[in-house]
């Protein structure tokens, strides 16, 4: 089975999926850079993770906290902010629709939001990064099995 984290991976990315302004262009990876030909587009993926044991007898319970960034690309001249402004609303409309990620998870809360712009090349880039929260449980011994 997967990590429960790949689950939970898994579910962001398939509620982002189908978006008004970015539509399929979602992807889980930040290890290559994003083609204009995905643009606008969504970056998912794992920034660390907190583990807090609730237990003490064996196999002990762990309620974590997971960090995500989506990361939100466009490329254009000029109006950077709304075009960000706009595909953030539908990013965050989406992730508030299910706050237990399937079931798979406690709680899901968007904690920040930043911005970043390229002007390299062509036409510069712009980026936003949405960072959320997701907290769910598992068995020390079963990081697979969400509680």
């Amino acid at each position: 089975m997967a990590h429960a984290r790949k689950t939970i991976r898994d579910n962001i990315k398939t509620t982002l999926t189908g978006l008004t302004t970015t539509g399929s262009n979602v992807f889980q990876s930040r290890v290559y850079p994003m083609h204009r030909s995905k643009l606008p587009g969504l970056l998912i993926y794992n920034k660390a993770e907190e583990i807090e044991y609730r237990a003490i007898t064996s196999p002990r319970l762990q309620h974590r906290t997971a960090s995500y960034d989506v990361e939100i690309y466009v490329m254009a001249t000029e109006n950077y902010d709304n075009d960000l402004d706009k595909i953030s609303v539908e990013v965050e409309e989406a992730l508030a629709t299910d706050t237990t990620r399937g079931g798979n998870a406690k709680d899901t809360r968007i904690i920040s939001y930043d911005i970043d712009f390229n002007g390299d090349g062509d036409q510069p880039v712009a980026v936003a990064r949405i960072a959320v929260e997701v907290t769910y449980q598992v068995r020390e011994n079963n990081p697979d099995v969400i509680i």
